[in-house]
């Protein structure tokens, strides 16, 4: 019997036309919600995502408030066309687990102890989603989170990397996702070298393994550049005058 399985990489290169060590197109912008505190657009392939900042506020319910240090507070939500078929616009058991993945994501990076009592909420919308969505998430939300004036030790940026027909490939795209043979999520802070976020679906041998992260390493690196150029479009770079003698 002949598998109807379909290929996703032939001759070295993937349904979406690129080889195994390459990123997505990426594009970032931040700033594109007056009514926020900060906030980001980012598409990268075909995902679409825009994320809110509010905060810091005064937490409410206020029985949640720590006196030690803000909440950082994360809510992911895919709209009911950002995928095919439609899906429910209710939250799903997914979106409150990736709620928690992307604010432990980026929790390290924010100084809470700065504003005991406060939240600070973050809101991710998915308006079209291509995969590897978390990890996308995590990037805009790093990046609105700069926007709104939190300070952070460094910005957080995430990258995906898997194996697909015996294959390490960088940033998984949603057939690659959905049909690979393992999936594995990365989010580092790329100044200090921490790693934020690491989960891994499927099975890999530790060669493998190795493999997976240095690409993942070299793919945020690549995001972080991407991230700090969209800020220094809308702030800048501070202005140096020399002083005549």
């Amino acid at each position: 019997m002949v598998s109807s399985k379909r290929k996703l990489i032939v001759d070295g290169i993937r349904t979406d036309g690129r080889k195994s060590n390459e990123l997505r197109p990426i594009k970032i912008e931040n700033g594109v919600l007056p009514n926020a505190n900060g906030s980001a657009y980012l598409e990268q392939g075909g995902n679409k995502i825009l994320v809110g900042v509010f905060g810091p506020r005064e937490m409410h319910p206020k029985h949640l408030a720590n006196p030690h240090r803000a909440v950082l507070r994360c809510r992911y939500h895919m709209a009911p066309f950002s995928t095919d078929p439609r899906r429910s616009p209710a939250p799903s058991r997914r979106d409150t687990e990736l709620s928690m993945v992307i604010r432990n994501a980026l929790e390290p990076s924010v100084f809470l102890e700065r504003y005991p009592r406060a939240s600070i909420d973050v809101y991710v919308e998915i308006l079209e989603a291509d995969g590897s969505t978390r990890c996308a998430s995590t990037v805009a939300s790093s990046v609105a989170l700069v926007d709104a004036g939190i300070p952070m030790s460094d910005l957080v940026v995430a990258c995906s990397v898997g194996k697909v027909e015996d294959e390490i490939v960088l940033d998984l795209n949603d057939i690659e996702d959905k049909e690979g043979d393992a999936d594995m999520p990365v989010a580092i802070m790329p100044k200090i070298g921490k790693v934020t976020l690491l989960q891994m679906d499927g099975v890999l041998s530790t060669a493998e393994f190795e493999k997976a992260f240095d690409l993942a390493m070299e793919g945020c690196q690549k995001i972080s550049e991407i991230q700090r150029e969209s800020l220094r479009t809308k702030y800048g770079k501070p202005e140096v005058k020399a002083t005549v003698q």
